[in-house]
Order: structure tokens, then C-alpha cells, then sequence
């Protein structure tokens, strides 16, 4: 039965998520926030309530562990794909001193807010043993995390891509995940600290020798591989297969320091070399595996560490709490850099909207949390809602303060165009 079942599990989880993802597709929004409702809808919120004989019949706790083990590879290959792939888009690095100005307030200021409500989450939300700091760090780094392939998705399919304020925006996204998920891994590193600090220090640093490892020792040898085995512009099977046991390796290692299996997935991808061959065929041949059929399983484990509790009592409270603090510090944050950065009050409410977009990564940010036993089931409720709600409201922010700009953004591209052609013939 045990093979059955997971084949049947599998097929509920992929069509309910791809449903899903066409309603919300259809209503404007990002498709993962459909397979992020699809988890939830699985979960005890909706199809426990509806059904609960049934629910648990079809996800029996004895029959979670392959359903893991898939999900665990998802999330890992997932962020080897996004190491892979973050770099700085065109034209980011002629404003990297502004992107650096929004993504730096885009993570403080949310992060200084977490820190001030902890001290009203923390006496009932902290799970038993775990210390008030490494608690309120983790709210406020949760906080601090903006989802770049949602944010690109959503410009490309608005046409916004080449406008102004979202190429300030994408660059400034990349500064400010680079530094959410620094303090994410001190976090889940402080989480081992009973009084003593040596684990602390190990893992500390274990991460910086791997760190030098990965950039002095596997970023030289793939880039010469990739000369010698893509001679024709596609890296051929065995270079894949070279990349993956990196990645693999590397996930391995994190988990034995101590972290999350993702830390050392996305240090690999990040130390790759930055060609648009090796991200093609990884693309190709990797992502669309992983999204189509290994992430829907992570959002369905996600939507069944859900917890009703999480909307009793004063937990209502705070959860309003949760998306105040985590709207205002991203959007008013990014706002801010925005404006010092020189934009107009409407493009920098723009950059500010998309700031505040999480989506799947902050579900990933979450998931190590609960790994990580740093928050329990109610609070990992409470953060996968705010992670769905301020990615539901980058849409419509966007298109209230951008009205007008696919206009520039054709403009744009004809002049990119042209001065492309210009630089062909030698002008």
C-alpha cells in the first residue's frame, strides 16, 4: 500500500496545486501563490475541517516520511537554482550604491519592527527551551525577506521589467535576500546556544571554510570544465552531474554544521560562474523538475504543519501584529531607500510594493524555522499568511502606482535596441 498511497498523494497535491495556481493566474496573481493555497487547503485548515476521516486517511502521519524525503530534495534543488541564477539584472550595476541604499532599509527597518513586537509574541509563541533572542531575530529576519523570482515574474508579466524603478527594485531585492539570509543562517546557528558557545563557533566556522571552499576551489574548477565540455554552448551530462553532487555535497555539509540542507544548496549555485549557458541548461533541465513536481510537495507538508490554534483567542491579535510589522517595515523601508536614491514619491512606493513581495521564500525562510525548532506550529501559520497576503498585495500596489509605465518600459527596450545595433556596427 505504501507505493500506491504515495503515488495517490502525489497526483491530489500536483492537481490541486496546479488548479489552484490557474484560479489565482487568473485573477492577476503569481502562480506559486495558488500552490502556496493549494498546501493550506490540503492542510487541517481546510480539507481537515471539511473531511477530517479523509484527510487523515490520505496523509497519515506513518506515510509522511517518502513525502519528505521529496520535499527536502525540492527545496534543495530549488535553491541551487536560485544561487544559480542571482546575479544583478542589466543595468543593475550601474545603480548598485541605490540598491544598496533600498535593500539595506528594506531589511533593517523590518527587522528593528520584529525585534520591538517580539516581546509580545515571544511568552506564547516561543516553543519550550528556545531563548528570547534567537526567537525575535528569527521573527524579524522572516520579516526581512523579499521573494525575487516572484518579484521578476510579476514585472515580466505586468511588462514592467525595464522601467526604473524595477530594475532598482530587482537589484535591490538580490542586496537584500544576500543579507536576510546572512542573519537567517546566525540565527539558526544561535538556536544551538545552551550556555555554550563552541557549537555556535563550529558551525560558524565550518560555514566560512566551506564559503572559501566553494568560491576558491569549485568556482575556478567549473568554470574550466564549462570551457572544456560546452564547447557547443550546452554542458553536457557529465558536467550536470558534477554540479549536482556539488550541490548535494554541499547541502550535506550545512546540514552537518548544523544548518539547513538549503544554506549549502544555494552557496553552491551562488559560486557558480555567471553564464547564461550553464543557467539555461540547469533551467531546462533542472527547475522545471523541481517546480513542477517536487516544490507542490513542499507546500503541501507546509500546509499540514499549519495550525488551527493559530486563530483562536488572541492569536488573531497576533497575526495582525505579524502584518503590520511586516508591511510597514518592507514597504516603508524600501519606500525610504527609494527616496535617497532619488525616485519620486509614486516610483518609490512602487519599489516599496515590491519589496514587500515573499512569496516562496519566505515559505522556505519559515520552513527552517520549524526545522530548526526556533517557532512552532501556530507562529509557522501565522508567517505562511503573511507570506501569502503582502505576495497578493504586490499586484495591485504595482499597477496603482506604475499606471502609465509600460509605455516606458517599450521605450526602454527600442533604446537598448538601438544601442545594441550601434555597438554592432562599430557607431
Amino acid at each position: 500500500m505504501g507505493p500506491a498511497l504515495l503515488l495517490v498523494q502525489l497526483v491530489a497535491i500536483l492537481l490541486t496545486a496546479r488548479a489552484l495556481a490557474w484560479v489565482l493566474r487568473w485573477l492577476g496573481q503569481p502562480p506559486v501563490i495558488g500552490e502556496m493555497i493549494a498546501g493550506i487547503a490540503l492542510g487541517p485548515l481546510l480539507f481537515g475541517a471539511i473531511a477530517p476521516e479523509a484527510q487523515a486517511a490520505l496523509f497519515a502521519k506513518p506515510s509522511l516520511a517518502a513525502l519528505q524525503s521529496l520535499s527536502t530534495l525540492g527545496l534543495v534543488l530549488f535553491m541551487f537554482v536560485v544561487g544559480v541564477e542571482l546575479r544583478m539584472p542589466g543595468g543593475a550595476r550601474r545603480q548598485l550604491t541605490a540598491a544598496t541604499k533600498v535593500g539595506v532599509l528594506a531589511v533593517v527597518l523590518p527587522m528593528l519592527l520584529g525585534i520591538a513586537v517580539a516581546p509580545a509574541l515571544y511568552p506564547r509563541f516561543a516553543p519550550p527551551g528556545v531563548a528570547f533572542w534567537p526567537f525575535a531575530l528569527f521573527i524579524a529576519t522572516a520579516g526581512a525577506i523579499t521573494a525575487l523570482p516572484v518579484m521578476a515574474r510579476i514585472l515580466k508579466e505586468r511588462q514592467l521589467a525595464h522601467t526604473g524603478p524595477a530594475r532598482l527594485a530587482l537589484a535591490s531585492a538580490a542586496v537584500a535576500d544576500a543579507l536576510a539570509w546572512v542573519a537567517l543562517a546566525m540565527v539558526v546557528a544561535l538556536v544551538s546556544v545552551h550556555g555554550d558557545w563552541m557549537p555556535f563557533w563550529r558551525t560558524l566556522g565550518g560555514m566560512i571554510a566551506l564559503t572559501a571552499l566553494c568560491f576558491g576551489v569549485f568556482r575556478p574548477m567549473a568554470a574550466r570544465m564549462l570551457a572544456r565540455y560546452a564547447a557547443d554552448s550546452r554542458p553536457h551530462g557529465n558536467m550536470l552531474f558534477v554540479l549536482l553532487m556539488g550541490a548535494l555535497a554541499c547541502a550535506a555539509a550545512t546540514e552537518w554544521l548544523n544548518l539547513h540542507a538549503v544554506f549549502g544548496a544555494f552557496l553552491f549555485g551562488a559560486c557558480l560562474p555567471r553564464d547564461d549557458r550553464l543557467l539555461d541548461t540547469i533551467v531546462e533541465r533542472i527547475e522545471h523538475v523541481t517546480v513542477l513536481l517536487l516544490l507542490p510537495v513542499f507546500f503541501a507538508l507546509a500546509g499540514l504543519n499549519t495550525s488551527a490554534d493559530a486563530f483562536t483567542g488572541g492569536a488573531g491579535y497576533a497575526l495582525l501584529i505579524i502584518l503590520a510589522f511586516a508591511i510597514a517595515g518592507k514597504v516603508l523601508g524600501g519606500m525610504a531607500g527609494a527616496r535617497l536614491a532619488g525616485q519620486g514619491w509614486r516610483d518609490a512606493f512602487a519599489v516599496g510594493s515590491l519589496m514587500n513581495a515573499r512569496g516562496l521564500m519566505e515559505l522556505i525562510v519559515i520552513r527552517v524555522g520549524l526545522d530548526a525548532g526556533v517557532i512552532g506550529k501556530e507562529m509557522f501559520t501565522m508567517l505562511l499568511i503573511m507570506a501569502i497576503v503582502t505576495t497578493i498585495m504586490t499586484t495591485p500596489m504595482l499597477v496603482f502606482f506604475m499606471r502609465r509605465r509600460p509605455a516606458e518600459a517599450q521605450a526602454t527596450r527600442r533604446q537598448e535596441r538601438i544601442a545594441g545595433s550601434s555597438d554592432l556596427t562599430g557607431e
